[in-house]
């Protein structure tokens, strides 16, 4: 419906150069910008890792590569260009996602209250029962 994008968490990486143009004298419009910064990071990291793959390294040599398509197939843990080796994302996925996300974000920061469970208090296993071991008739000692 509306295209594609290479999987693996590389697109979102790769708008992060776009993101990184803006710019905002408010301290905190700048404070997010920066947490989507580091947000468009999350999901190749994540990735990496889960693949037991250190993520910063990953994201490194993501941003080195050559083209907008060259990512990390975490399942042969070998860089390649994603849409080449059919690891891709339907646009409107990943658009959704972002605007699912940050209008999560946005009613968060202009909550001023909110209802949530208590956590309740795990206790401890319970004692066993004393008594020894039954059974043994004419052990008696």
């Amino acid at each position: 419906e509306e295209g594609i994008v290479p999987g693996g968490g590389v697109a979102l990486l790769r708008a992060k150069k776009a993101v990184s143009k803006i710019h905002s004298d408010n301290a905190d419009v700048q404070a997010g910008i920066n947490i989507v910064l580091r947000a468009l990071e999350a999901p190749i990291r994540q990735i990496a890792q889960n693949a037991g793959v250190e993520g910063s390294i990953v994201v490194s040599k993501v941003l080195e590569g050559k083209g907008d398509t060259f990512g990390f197939d975490a399942q042969d843990e070998e860089y390649k260009d994603m849409v080449s080796a059919g690891i891709i994302d339907p646009t409107k996925v990943v658009r959704t996602a972002l605007q699912d996300a940050s209008s999560v974000a946005g009613l968060l920061v202009t909550t001023e209250a909110m209802v949530a469970e208590v956590p309740k208090k795990e206790s401890g296993m319970p004692m066993p029962p004393g008594g020894g071991m039954g059974g043994m008739g004419g052990m008696d000692f």
